[in-house]
């Protein structure tokens, strides 16, 4: 199959890794203010990480994705579900953000908890077409898939404590 040999490119890899980091970026300003006045003043679980685990947690994973991003991305023309697989990429990349803003920015934790299912649900889809495209890409989500498992509980428990 001429997919498996590809010649890496490395600017469009580095365009991959940097799109999710903007948007970790992004929902990063959208965050600062509450982390230091409105988080801090929630009941939280027993099993809630310090907000030192938070950064390094999501850096990796943006990273994470944007691999998996490029690893589908050079196999664009072998693909017939290209366009699909990027649209929804960038659909869970956008209700990732949308989460923060509606968590930390807005204040509305239901809402964000709502929208968190919503966001699990399109990352497992998102991680099964890049899988049928690219095995390690689908792969590369797993720890999103699991990071996000646990915030919905932590969400969900945010929630029903406050």
């Amino acid at each position: 199959m001429p997919s498996r040999h590809l010649k890496f490119q490395f600017l469009p890899f580095i365009i991959c890794i940097i799109i999710p980091l903007i948007i970790g970026a992004i929902g990063g300003l959208l965050t600062f203010e509450s982390t230091k006045t409105w988080y801090v003043t929630l009941n939280k679980p027993s099993f809630n990480p310090p907000n030192s685990v938070f950064g390094p947690v999501w850096t990796t994973l943006y990273i994470l994705m944007g691999i998996a991003s490029y690893l589908v991305w050079r196999k664009r023309k072998f693909s017939m579900g290209y366009s699909w697989a990027a649209t929804i990429y960038v659909l869970q990349l956008l209700l990732n953000l949308m989460w923060s803003y509606l968590f930390f920015y807005e204040h509305k934790i239901g809402f964000a908890l709502i929208e968190i299912g919503v966001l699990l649900l399109t990352i497992i889809v998102n991680a099964f077409i890049f899988y049928r495209i690219d095995k390690v890409a689908g792969w590369l989500f797993l720890p999103y898939i699991l990071w996000v498992s646990f915030a919905s509980y932590l969400t969900y428990s945010i929630f029903i404590l406050n």
